[in-house]
């Protein structure tokens, strides 16, 4: 197993399954950083993910115009969206260095816009759209940690 793989998710009921097997691993303190074009499919991970923590479906909306999202459960779920954040200095002022060293689970949507501000040990997942229905997720770990993580997901997706 490499610290790299693809998930071919032919519709909803996919993505769903994704986000429940990524839900399963992803432990306080991990930083998800979502990368794909607008309608990729960044905001339907998410929601899978919370979904399965627990969330209320209806709570788990994008965040485009507040920015952030905090969804309490038995992890706290920090919901970014950084599409509107212009610059270092507004990603200062959200207090995102902070959130992100609270503990928790991070799931950054437009990760890429502030690659150079995510943590040391993070995973991204970038989204391509193959159809109208079809993505493709693919997972890559930055840092040494980890990479257990892709793992242990691979073997619950049956990769």
């Amino acid at each position: 197993m490499s610290d790299c793989f693809s998930f071919d998710a032919l519709n909803h009921r996919d993505t769903d399954r994704l986000g429940a097997a990524l839900a399963s691993v992803l432990t306080s303190g991990t930083t998800v950083g979502l990368v794909g074009t607008l309608g990729s499919g960044k905001t339907k991970l998410v929601q899978s993910i919370a979904i399965a923590l627990g969330v209320e479906p209806q709570r788990v909306v994008s965040p485009t115009y507040v920015i952030l999202h905090e969804y309490p459960g038995p992890v706290t779920i920090f919901h970014f969206d950084l599409y509107r954040v212009a610059d270092d200095d507004e990603w200062d002022e959200l207090g995102a260095d902070e959130i992100l060293e609270q503990g928790g689970i991070s799931l950054i949507e437009w990760a890429d816009l502030f690659r150079h501000r995510m943590p040391n040990d993070w995973m991204e997942i970038s989204i391509e759209i193959l159809s109208e229905t079809n993505r493709r997720f693919t997972f890559n770990m930055h840092g040494a940690a980890k990479s257990s993580l892709l793992k242990s997901l691979q073997q619950k997706l049956g990769t």
